[in-house]
């Protein structure tokens, strides 16, 4: 399971008890991890709410977690605010990194480590900020009508605080085994698709959801025939998403994607 942040709305103590609440519904049950939204961090990139509710020691003992971002100054960036996970299924292994809004240089070095070190696993990031409004809107309506992609804008850390299309030109576009990153952050966008290519050829999939009320994004590997389906659930309806004021068209919500995952 892969939080894509904005786990609280305001970033007060009343909320991550109810945050940390739901998410024990999970702990030891499943493997996860969290992406650290601009709503859960102060504008200068300060995570410790975050970090004193989901701990880099809450998850000691779970075989499948593999670590945090040492960070100098543990409440900016470290003590789990970027994390990564491994897992294994269907003869395939994986790493999963979590990372937070607007990761600096610092992490993505860090990144970058971390996927050399597990070269042999297919890759997966969430992180919270990705596709949306090329540019910050000037106006409400340009969250819903302004050309989109690979936003080249920041929430956080400042001058600090990368754009997710300088992640990708600063450190995803380099990784071999990256197949897949997954996004939220744009409510006004809710659901979007793009692959971009690799500067080894290959390519890697972004996948932005944020539904609200509206559903919940579920991602159904068939490892045989190297493909995802790609499913939107109301589970307040009890129904299949097929559309919303927002994104009217189906094939936005109920969608397959062809991706290659290596094998062992």
């Amino acid at each position: 399971v892969s939080h894509v942040g904005d786990i609280v709305d305001k970033n007060v103590p009343e909320q991550w008890i109810v945050a940390q609440r739901a998410m024990d519904r999970l702990h030891g049950r499943i493997p996860y991890g969290i992406s650290v939204g601009n709503h859960d961090m102060t504008r200068e990139g300060d995570s410790s709410l975050f970090q004193s509710y989901f701990p880099e020691s809450r998850f000691d003992g779970l075989s499948w977690y593999g670590g945090t971002y040492p960070a100098s100054a543990p409440q900016i960036s470290g003590n789990n605010a970027n994390s990564y996970q491994l897992f294994s299924s269907a003869g395939i292994d994986f790493v999963f990194l979590h990372l937070e809004c607007n990761a600096p240089d610092g992490v993505l070095s860090w990144v970058s480590d971390i996927l050399d070190r597990y070269s042999d696993r297919a890759a997966f990031i969430t992180t919270h900020m990705g596709l949306g409004p090329l540019n910050k809107p000037k106006e409400s309506a340009g969250y819903y009508e302004d050309p989109k992609g690979l936003m080249q804008w920041t929430k956080r850390h400042e001058e600090r605080g990368n754009s997710p299309q300088r992640m990708w030109d600063e450190c995803f576009r380099k990784q071999s085994n990256l197949v897949a990153v997954f996004c939220g952050d744009q409510s006004r966008t809710q659901s979007m698709y793009v692959a971009k290519q690799a500067d080894d050829g290959h390519p890697v999939h972004y996948f932005l959801s944020d539904y609200g009320s509206n559903g919940l994004r579920v991602y159904r590997f068939t490892s045989s025939e190297n493909r995802v389906d790609v499913i939107t659930y109301n589970p307040i309806k009890g129904a299949l998403c097929d559309s919303t004021r927002i994104v009217p068209d189906v094939g936005r919500h109920q969608f397959s994607v062809h991706l290659g995952l290596s094998r062992k």
